[in-house]
């Protein structure tokens, strides 16, 4: 297998740091060991529910120090693109929990039931009929509609279980229109990570468990791209999918021994 060479690696967080609170490979010897490779480490999760310094916290816990100006939501990719749309920020009737809600108030958007420039939706574990009864009419009514990701489920311990995307799904099947779409597979996650990094596509390896949005997203971003097998998708999976993975590996303590033993 070739190996790109990279100057950094955008990670996704669920699926390939850890499952729920279990962490899915000793992460402090796998950082050590990118550090020593001498890459820059930026993270990119279609998690909308949780801050960045939430993630930096619980990296902390896990034993690896990051801070949170290097953790990109769908979040903060949904603020991105609504501020591009409405810069001065402004009313949204928002279904969603408290990582969307903070990246979107710092934007400058704020959620309001009447009255709105537009709907964001993303995962929301306090979901009520009246609240996607709500969104709906907005949509109806012609306005704008945001999705901060599209992944219909996410790994635990337990198993498979329902993601924004099963959400987002119930509002699209209500109202007869496809949101705009801020995670992964949109590269703006990716693009925003160049951006802070300062490099260019083929530098950057993204990293995810996830053909459909992880692999998928990497690609449009024109990077190269590795699947862990260690969440959602499995190797059988991605010698079957296009675009193929650049690199497969079993999980990402694996990934990174490839390099380590190439050096």
């Amino acid at each position: 297998m070739q190996l790109p060479d990279v100057k950094a690696v955008v990670l996704d967080m669920d699926g390939v740091l850890w499952q729920d609170d279990q962490p899915l490979v000793d992460l402090p010897v796998v950082f050590a060991q990118m550090e020593s490779l001498g890459w820059k480490i930026l993270f990119a999760t279609n998690n909308s529910t949780r801050t960045p310094s939430f993630f930096a916290q619980k990296l902390k816990a896990m034993g690896v120090d990051a801070q949170p100006s290097t953790i990109l939501t769908s979040s903060l990719a949904t603020a991105y693109l609504l501020r591009k749309s409405f810069p001065r920020g402004g009313p949204i009737f928002l279904v969603g929990e408290d990582g969307l809600e903070t990246a979107l108030k710092e934007a400058g958007f704020y959620h309001q039931e009447e009255e709105v420039i537009a709907v964001v939706a993303g995962m929301d574990r306090n979901l009520t009929y009246a609240k996607m009864s709500k969104a709906t009419l907005h949509i109806r009514s012609g306005v704008p509609f945001f999705a901060s990701n599209p992944d219909r489920t996410f790994p635990t311990p337990e198993g498979l279980l329902p993601g924004a995307g099963a959400v987002i799904a119930m509002l699209q099947a209500a109202s007869d229109v496809d949101p705009i779409w801020a995670g992964k597979p949109n590269p703006t996650l990716y693009r925003m990570a160049m951006e802070q990094l300062d490099l260019h596509p083929n530098e950057v390896l993204a990293v995810g468990d996830r053909l459909e949005t992880d692999i998928l997203g990497g690609f449009r971003a024109g990077c190269p791209t590795a699947l862990v097998c260690s969440g959602v998708s499995t190797r059988a999976m991605a010698n079957a999918y296009q675009p193929r993975p650049t690199i497969i590996a079993k999980d990402l303590a694996e990934l990174v021994t490839m390099y380590v033993k190439r050096r």
